[in-house]
């Protein structure tokens, strides 16, 4: 099957799951959640939506592994991977709150060569392909041209693990507080990212992430003509916890400073 056509029957399993997590939403109760740790939730509308996730991937591709953030299919290791996370953004959704979206990625070989993200909230598709350009809802898109961190509208995420980090990470929204156009904190990293890759959005940074969190959302930036890496300026954004992702005009500028804050450890 060829990865368009490919693309396409995925976004179809998204929506057709979209329409299970918006009619769950209905009758949600905020308090009806169980806890994985410090801020991080999952509900029975997250391994509700994996499960149809991986019963429909599994008929689509039956030779591909797994790798999911619930953990509702045995986690294998397979030339062909799918990276899903059925509702990133969860502490939103059980707040009635938006974005949140299901993310879908397929990687072969450890290179991640599809990506679809559909953020709910707004009923915006993400999209692309290995050889194929970015889209949003059948128009293709682009990063930015902002040319100067100064410019730039600047999205994080607030850490939820190794608070270790926190005093630059304090460090870090001080400096672009000042040195920014101003920074949003949306609650969805996936967001956050296709934000990016539409040009909504200039620079992404936020450390302990997993690859669910940004498989298909990066992917699709980097199709869209952005650039990524991890804080120390290697390509590991898929399993290295840390990402910084760009428009590739403030990459460098925006890799140094936060290269001095969490790794130099400088005050700027």
């Amino acid at each position: 099957m060829e990865l368009e056509q490919l693309c396409n029957k995925v976004k179809d399993i998204a929506r057709d799951t979209g329409v299970f997590i918006l009619e769950e939403q209905k009758n949600f109760s905020s308090s009806d959640y169980e806890t994985k740790g410090r801020q991080n939730f999952v509900t029975h509308v997250d391994t509700g939506a994996e499960r149809i996730l991986v019963r429909e991937l599994k008929k689509l591709l039956p030779e591909a592994g797994f790798i999911t953030e619930e953990g509702t299919v045995e986690q294998s290791v397979e030339d062909y991977q799918w990276i899903i996370d059925p509702i990133d953004g969860t502490t939103n959704f059980i707040h009635g709150l938006p974005p949140y979206a299901i993310c879908i990625a397929l990687s072969f070989k450890g290179e991640v060569i599809l990506g679809v993200v559909y953020e709910l909230g707004r009923k915006e598709f993400f999209y692309s392909w290995k050889g194929g350009k970015a889209y949003m809802n059948g128009e293709e898109i682009r990063v930015s041209k902002t040319d100067s961190v100064g410019s730039s509208l600047i999205a994080t995420g607030f850490p939820y693990t190794y608070f270790d980090r926190l005093d630059p990470f304090m460090h870090s929204i001080r400096y672009f507080m000042q040195n920014s156009h101003g920074l949003r904190r949306l609650g969805s990293a996936a967001t956050d990212l296709v934000y990016v890759a539409c040009g909504r959005v200039d620079a992404f940074y936020e450390y302990g992430l997993n690859a669910w969190d940004v498989a298909a959302a990066t992917f699709i930036i980097l199709q869209a003509g952005g650039v990524a890496c991890d804080f120390y300026g290697n390509e590991d954004w898929l399993f290295g916890g840390t990402i910084i992702a760009t428009n590739a005009s403030v990459h460098d500028e925006f890799k140094e400073v936060i290269h001095k804050i969490f790794i130099k450890e400088e005050e700027i």
